[in-house]
């Protein structure tokens, strides 16, 4: 059973629909250069940093963790949204628990296949409404979109939400992502529209 957190939106604003936001029923394609290739028998997922316990899993290992299946919201920066997406995957406070954050980490850097990288605080991703992603609507996460797993963000632009996600960095002081050291807004929620530092 899918669980909607479509609602999430009452915490940052009046409206479903975000400021300068356009929404869509179809689902854009935007990437930094391309989507990578990636061999099931190979990937790793790993979590490290200021961890007890660092991760690496396989595919297989990844998709048997604990999951759930929920319906959100997606924002893109470039001002298009699209509502009541199913995604399937692992919570972050879920792998978060797994891997045994250490008090002092503060920040997270999600890395990717592609040399992607991105940046939260902590405290933004221990929601349960953020996910690492590998199905869409049932099916497997479609390459294009970030398969074999993304990472969703729906309280935030969808540049905090990496696709082809190799793995997350757990962090004791801030860092920035790549768009983020590009001009991008380093808190990016769609409701105060912040697009750019």
């Amino acid at each position: 059973m899918a669980k909607d957190v479509t609602g999430l939106y009452e915490e940052f604003g009046d409206e479903r629909l975000p400021p300068g936001q356009r929404e869509t029923s179809r689902f854009p394609v935007l990437s930094k250069s391309g989507t990578p290739s990636w061999d099931r028998d190979s990937w790793q997922f790993e979590a490290w940093g200021a961890v007890e316990d660092e991760l690496s899993l396989s595919y297989e290992e990844f998709t048997s963790l604990p999951s759930e299946t929920q319906i959100q919201d997606f924002h893109c920066v470039t001002g298009w949204s699209k509502f009541d997406c199913e995604f399937t995957g692992v919570t972050f406070p879920t792998l978060a628990e797994r891997a045994g954050v250490e008090d002092d980490a503060v920040h997270v850097m999600f890395h990717a296949l592609d040399g992607y990288t991105t940046n939260l605080s902590l405290e933004e991703c221990r929601r349960q409404e953020v996910m690492f992603v590998y199905e869409y609507d049932g099916d497997p996460l479609p390459a294009d979109h970030g398969g074999p797993l993304r990472v969703v963000t729906p309280h935030k632009y969808a540049y905090k939400g990496a696709k082809w996600v190799s793995g997350v960095e757990f962090l004791t002081e801030p860092e920035r992502g790549y768009w983020e050291k590009r001009g991008y807004s380093n808190t990016a929620n769609p409701w105060n529209e912040e697009r750019y530092s």
